[in-house]
């Protein structure tokens, strides 16, 4: 095949020569790994498909290189700091020449490696197959500038996803503390609060329990609510689409008719929202001013739960407390697909405050923590589109 020259879409400035295209072969070694059970506990790391296994007492490589499986996940390189060890399902691949390792890295992060799968059964990938494939590489000072570019959206997304490992980690820490434990007090406390929390049913302090089914018969369901893919009257909200904060999946519309007969469960009211079948556990949050259309309701496999006269922000980090979270086990269905019902929820005792105002307290000091959680996620999926787009944008 006759090389072809061309140049990406973007470029830095200053760049004009085209890029030749080769044989990746001939700008990477392949390189095989090895058992290593043979080997003895030690500081080096051992990789397999999955990522890091262990730390073994001698290496395989000096030099920092690509890891691409060779059998199992073949579409998931990932970087390999030097030294290290790959156990023999893995390729780790090292440049030749004046290739950039930073460079390629990037360059097979782009690659469609399931295009080269060569099993019917479980994927893999060869040598040959590898050294076959046809890349296009610009000269090596043009490689650097891409490559560093590259390093550094990837260095800035991981300080991102490691403050909000943190902040999460101080959620956690706090929520420990600052929620009643055995003693019915809270370890912590906001000033100027010393007022006795109270141990109460759930069913007893919350006015609203209620869910999809409370409509009427699973016929009369069918028969008055249509699910729509188009806009319509009202958007049926499912535990997914909060899960997602609305994005990945496409939303269902439902008409008045259908908005009408599921009144119980209109989300025009601050809500919390706890999955009763599938993912029990998770807690949700709803404030009708912040989803994305004006009339909302709540879909099924859901429970909504709703307070005139306590804090329903509050409720639902308690509702995330060890304390609940604990109860909640005990009432979920240990068989087939998790699940409990709302007359097994309602009996769950809590411990929480009744002075409305340390509920409050406490909802603003946990929203302030949610907000920054949510800022560091943003600007880290931010920087993801833009590597992506990049990726799409500044190879060949």
């Amino acid at each position: 095949m006759k090389d072809e020259k061309k140049v990406p879409k973007l470029r830095f400035k200053g760049f004009t020569d085209d890029w030749e295209q080769c044989k990746l072969g001939d700008v990477a070694k392949i390189n095989s790994g090895k058992d290593y059970k043979g080997l003895q506990p030690g500081k080096i790391p051992v990789y397999g498909t999955g990522g890091y296994m262990l730390s073994v007492n001698d290496k395989l490589s000096d030099i920092d290189a690509i890891g691409i499986g060779r059998k199992g996940t073949i579409d998931k390189p990932y970087y390999l700091n030097a030294p290290f060890w790959t156990v023999d399902t893995l390729f780790y691949v090292t440049p030749r020449g004046t290739v950039d390792i930073s460079f390629m890295f990037p360059l097979f992060k782009n690659i469609n490696w399931k295009r080269y799968d060569e099993s019917t059964g479980v994927p893999s990938l060869s040598k040959n197959t590898i050294k076959k494939i046809r890349v296009s590489f610009p000269q090596n000072n043009e490689q650097v500038k891409i490559g560093d570019l590259f390093q550094k959206i990837t260095q800035i997304i991981t300080l991102h996803e490691e403050k909000k490992r943190q902040l999460e980690r101080l959620k956690s820490a706090l929520m420990q503390k600052m929620f009643a434990d055995k003693s019915g007090y809270p370890a912590v406390r906001f000033n100027g609060f010393c007022d006795e929390w109270k141990k109460q049913k759930l069913g007893d302090i919350v006015e609203t329990i209620t869910d999809y089914v409370a409509a009427g018969s699973f016929a009369s369901l069918r028969e008055n609510v249509i699910y729509r893919s188009e806009p319509c009257y009202a958007q049926l909200i499912r535990t997914a689409d909060l899960k997602s904060n609305f994005s990945k999946i496409a939303p269902v519309y439902v008409d008045k008719q259908a908005f009408d007969f599921l009144y119980r469960v209109s989300l025009d009211k601050e809500s919390v929202i706890l999955p009763n079948i599938g993912n029990c556990g998770e807690v949700y949050y709803v404030d009708p001013h912040e989803l994305p259309y004006m009339r909302n309701v709540l879909g099924p496999n859901a429970i909504l739960i709703r307070s005139s006269s306590l804090n329903n922000h509050f409720l639902s980090i308690l509702f995330q407390s060890h304390n609940f979270q604990k109860s909640l086990k005990l009432i979920i269905s240990p068989n087939g697909q998790t699940k409990f019902n709302k007359t097994e929820l309602k009996r769950i005792k809590m411990v929480l405050p009744m002075d409305v105002n340390e509920q409050n307290s406490l909802s603003a000091f946990f929203k302030m923590i949610n907000t920054a959680i949510s800022l560091q996620e943003h600007k880290s999926n931010i920087l993801k589109e833009l590597k992506s787009s990049l990726l799409q944008n500044m190879f060949i």
